[in-house]
């Protein structure tokens, strides 16, 4: 579940008129937080990226799915957790402490500040130049 203040800031994007992509920021700068902490790891700088966008997705950021470009097994998780945002079943409790402990297994330095710039600076060239 999200932080409040990562809601509340969300929704002042939204009613600022900002794009889904800048609303989805603030969960995923919440994930790269809780990596630093050390609440849990993500194996690589996209991964945490990807949970983030994720927890918007669940949240009700209108996020549009993955480009067609990227895995089956992503474009499926996405459209999953954009349903998921209906549906108020908790997964269980024993679930809930494998997937937190599989997580706090993984590193933290994939949200470094090099690796989160290295991976700005690769992202980059495949976006459309701003006119």
């Amino acid at each position: 579940m999200p932080e409040k203040k990562t809601l509340q800031k969300a929704r002042a994007a939204k009613r600022a008129g900002k794009s889904p992509t800048t609303q989805a920021g603030e969960f995923v700068h919440e994930e790269i937080e809780h990596v630093r902490e050390g609440k849990h790891g993500a194996r690589s700088t996209k991964q945490a990226i990807a949970i983030g966008l994720s927890k918007a997705r669940r949240a009700g950021v209108k996020l549009p799915p993955p480009p067609r470009s990227a895995k089956a097994s992503t474009r499926r998780s996405a459209a999953a957790a954009s349903r998921a945002g209906r549906r108020h079943t908790k997964p269980s409790a024993k679930r809930s402490r494998a997937m937190s402990r599989a997580l706090q297994r993984e590193p933290k330095k994939t949200v470094s500040t090099k690796a989160l710039s290295r991976q700005a600076k690769s992202a980059a060239p495949r976006r459309r130049r701003a006119s």
